[in-house]
């Protein structure tokens, strides 16, 4: 006998890529493997409430973003959904009530779809498995990763932290292209490191991440990337296991740029750098080079600036941000974030 009400509710981290995936094929599959940082702060909060339909009542959704009703998002929603059903029955059987809200702005240049199809995928999984009435073990994540895959590729590493890996890859045991998995062996620098988000700018990006995965289909620079990632990725494991801050500062700059010049390669070709981010990176650089502190910059689809550091840097840094980098955030805003250890129900 199913329950005629059900309600879930779950947090779920956005990532920030180290080595970024861009390019898909198939059915949401990576062109290449990725590997990216679990963050804590930058979150999506979502609740659904599910109505068991009674009989004659077809199966409906209604979706809320931040309280408002959000018609082009929720019918991404209502598609994500109906993917989902094959794996979770009980989307057919109930009306869904979907609440979500970000902890930081949507469609920016943050991952937000990868908060926010983690954070449903986690719903709904959760819904089935009370109906169920089975625990949540490993199968269970590797499933909600696999779901949030559907939604938007980058949103199957949110299910695991601090690091994890998506893409089949030799140099990563039990990695797949249909799911992530978690990093093994991770230095505790990196575990928590701190992740200081500059937000440039927090308008909706004009070109979205969607669109740019497929204008990578006919890339004149695709091939070589997905090999320049390859090799990314193999240079930055060794250092994720020994704590090698020079190393992996490198590969994830060198990696930032590259996404950002194959947009401005690609047909058509189009720029989500900002002069204030151009403004920020040149300052960074200067600042490692004179103090030697080890901060060192990522790039998302978008202007914003992630600076990545150690945590024992984290006066110094701020400091820093507040005297030399605030003015060239968007009303003077930042998050101060961390790497996460995942999701959570709330």
């Amino acid at each position: 006998m199913h329950d005629t009400q059900l309600t879930t509710a779950w947090r779920s981290p956005s990532n920030i890529a180290i080595i970024k995936y861009w390019g898909k094929h198939g059915d949401q599959l990576p062109d290449n493997p990725s590997l990216s940082i679990t963050l804590s702060k930058a979150h999506t909060e979502t609740r659904i409430t599910a109505r068991r339909l009674n009989a004659g009542e077809s199966a409906s959704i209604i979706f809320l973003f931040e309280g408002k009703e959000n018609p082009s998002f929720g019918k991404r929603v209502a598609i994500y959904l109906q993917r989902l059903s094959e794996f979770v029955p009980c989307i057919k059987e109930y009306h869904l009530t979907i609440e979500s809200e970000n902890s930081f702005p949507h469609s920016s240049g943050i991952a937000s779809s990868a908060s926010a199809m983690s954070a449903i995928a986690l719903c709904v999984a959760d819904l089935q498995s009370n109906i169920d009435r089975k625990t949540h073990d490993a199968a269970f994540w590797q499933q909600v990763s696999s779901m949030s895959r559907l939604g938007s590729g980058s949103a199957c590493r949110s299910v695991y932290g601090p690091v994890s890996v998506w893409g089949y890859t030799d140099m990563v045991p039990g990695s797949s292209d249909e799911y992530a998995i978690p990093m093994p062996h991770v230095h505790p620098v990196f575990q928590t490191l701190k992740d200081t988000i500059l937000i440039i700018n927090d308008t909706m990006k004009a070109v979205s991440s969607s669109v740019g995965h497929t204008l990578m289909d006919g890339h004149p620079f695709a091939k070589a990337r997905i090999a320049q990632a390859k090799q990314n990725l193999k240079i930055l494991l060794p250092a994720l296991h020994s704590g090698d801050l020079i190393t992996f500062g490198k590969i994830t700059e060198a990696e930032a740029m590259t996404l950002h010049a194959l947009m401005m390669t690609s047909d058509p070709a189009y720029l989500l750098l900002e002069p204030n981010s151009l403004h920020v990176l040149q300052r960074i650089k200067a600042f490692r080079e004179s103090t030697g502190v080890p901060v060192y910059f990522t790039l998302d689809a978008g202007p914003n600036v992630h600076l990545l550091y150690p945590q024992e840097y984290k006066d110094t840094v701020r400091e820093w941000i507040l005297g030399e980098l605030i003015i060239f955030c968007k009303d003077g805003r930042i998050i101060e974030d961390h790497a996460g250890v995942g999701p959570e129900r709330i």
